[in-house]
């Protein structure tokens, strides 16, 4: 294949663009706010369901609380109409007195009892509660600290798409002087060798593979005509002389 050596050049620079592009898109993915929204991503996630799991045990130690105090108020109101029972004279059998005493004794009794229980609901309650407030706080520091992430992810992708907008179409220009058919050897070897289809020789090394050429190598570069495309023996880049080549 032959080609002017003016195209050849402008095939490096195509190179160069693209070697820009890979560099751009390289910097987008590896963006240090792209892990650190993945981990406070996760750590929301965790909080939440311990924020959802304390939250539930809240609303079950209110019904629960709920749930004592009418068992109390119940005991209460039953040892109140025994007492009335009591003071009103009504009963005057013995045995029926001595009965309802027991009763009245029993029920204060029963209602110590279940007031204990409502004071321990009403602990557990409170725990709950204070672990629901912290919880809702962590979750919303969290949240800022991933929203800022976000944000400041956002900038820096929306930057590097303009260089690369910008890029792209500089490439197209480039590209579109360069012949058609050294343009498609160049993108087949591109793909083939990690990025780089074309390389500068300079100071007789191949800057793709960057190993130097042996004197046998040499001289056939010498003695190749300017127009000949070329490809280094090595890594079989394709191979631009320029005024830098030392031959």
């Amino acid at each position: 294949m032959n080609a002017a050596p003016a195209d050849q050049i402008r095939l490096l620079d195509v190179q160069a663009l693209d070697v820009r592009l890979s560099q751009l898109a390289h910097k987008r993915t590896a963006l240090p706010e792209h892990a650190e929204i993945e981990s406070l991503t996760k750590d929301l996630a965790q909080l939440r369901d311990l924020l959802v799991a304390s939250t539930t045990e809240e609303s079950d130690t209110a019904r629960e609380q709920t749930k004592a105090e009418q068992d109390v108020d119940q005991v209460r109101q039953r040892a109140v109409r025994d007492q009335q029972r009591l003071d009103s004279g009504a009963v005057t059998s013995p045995k029926d007195l001595e009965n309802l005493q027991r009763e009245i004794v029993s029920l204060a009794k029963r209602q110590g009892d279940l007031e204990d229980v409502v004071l321990e609901v009403m602990e557990r309650r409170e725990s709950a509660q204070e672990r629901v407030t912290e919880l809702t706080e962590r979750v919303s520091s969290v949240q800022a600290k991933a929203d800022d992430a976000a944000a400041r992810r956002d900038a820096a992708v929306a930057e590097f798409d303009r260089e690369a907008t910008t890029v792209t179409k500089e490439r197209e220009v480039v590209a579109a002087s360069v012949p058609a058919d050294l343009l498609k050897l160049y993108e087949k070897l591109r793909v083939q060798q990690g990025g780089v289809g074309a390389a500068r020789l300079f100071r007789r090394r191949c800057e793709g593979c960057q190993l130097e050429l042996n004197i046998t190598e040499v001289n056939e570069v010498k003695a190749a005509p300017a127009d000949a495309v070329l490809r280094c023996e090595n890594c079989r880049r394709i191979l631009v002389r320029t005024a830098d080549s030392g031959l």
